[in-house]
């Protein structure tokens, strides 16, 4: 008599959620570009004399004119490296809405910006290049929406956009879950925030003349005075705005993050952004056709 041989069926391994936009040779070279570019416009009146007439007053009409171009030729540049497809296009649309949407409900508020936990979850999940793309698109977005266009604007868009490509970025996005993901989501909220807003107080400081001795820009003076008095002027005008964001992004990435988490994964899983589009013969599926 032979008895049946039970058979032990293989698990399969979790799949990893698609990420729509990935960062192709052209994609690559375009932020680069822009990253290298936007660094330069952030810290040349460092290096500046004091007869160059540094300010960014000055110069925001012609940075605005070459960064705004350049970050669009980041998003050419990976829709041509076929990177993102109708359905990216959309989740991007959707998720830049919702950020702009929520940048004014704390915006004046001890620096309260709900927004900024969304652009990291996101960029979690999507990958470093969807990340980069939608935190530009969304401070370009919550510009209009709010009426705050002005030079600082592509400044912004470069800060944003480096803040949400740092969390996709972030190590073990395969192994990595859970509350252990979770606190790392927010240990980067925390120190990003901060990190967003001293890159945005750099950009306005060295406009900003009279302020005192000890946090005023000096043109000319050598680069270690000038930081130490830009750290001062950073401690004296925005620790607490800086705080307030932070933790609110802690609060919400803690308490909402493993939700948000799960929904935007399943929605990559469902958009199958990898999946090769083919198209049948119209010829099979009709009822008047005999195989």
């Amino acid at each position: 008599m032979n008895r049946p041989v039970a058979r032990s069926t293989p698990r399969r391994a979790p799949r990893r959620a698609p990420r729509p936009v990935r960062i192709g040779p052209r994609a690559a070279a375009a932020l680069v570009l822009v990253t290298l570019i936007g660094i330069a416009a952030f810290g040349w009146p460092l290096l500046a004399d004091r007869q160059s007439g540094l300010a960014h007053s000055q110069d925001a009409p012609w940075l605005f004119a070459a960064l705004l171009p350049l970050l669009v030729a980041v998003v050419v540049a990976t829709v041509a490296d076929d990177g993102m497809d109708a359905k990216a296009v959309a989740m991007l649309g959707v998720l830049a809405a919702v950020g702009a949407a929520l940048r004014p409900l704390g915006a004046g508020t001890a620096g309260l910006e709900p927004m900024f936990f969304l652009m990291a979850l996101s960029g979690r999940v999507l990958g470093p290049g969807f990340g980069f793309v939608l935190g530009s698109v969304t401070m370009f977005a919550s510009a209009l929406l709010t009426g705050g266009v002005g030079p600082w604007m592509p400044f912004q868009m470069l800060a944003m956009g480096w803040f949400s490509l740092g969390a996709g970025l972030l190590p073990g996005s395969d192994r990595i879950r859970g509350r252990a993901e979770l606190g790392m989501l927010a240990a980067y909220g925390f120190a990003g925030s901060f990190a967003y807003g001293t890159i945005m107080n750099l950009q306005g400081w060295v406009i900003l003349q009279g302020m005192g001795q000890g946090i005023s820009f000096h043109p000319g003076e050598p680069v270690a005075a000038n930081l130490a008095r830009f750290a001062a002027y950073c401690l004296a005008t925005s620790v607490g705005w800086d705080l307030g964001r932070a933790a609110l992004t802690v609060v919400l990435t803690l308490t909402l993050g493993a939700a948000l988490l799960k929904a935007l994964r399943r929605a990559t899983r469902k958009a199958a952004f990898d999946a090769p589009v083919t198209f049948e013969s119209g010829a099979g599926s009709s009822p008047d056709h005999n195989p």
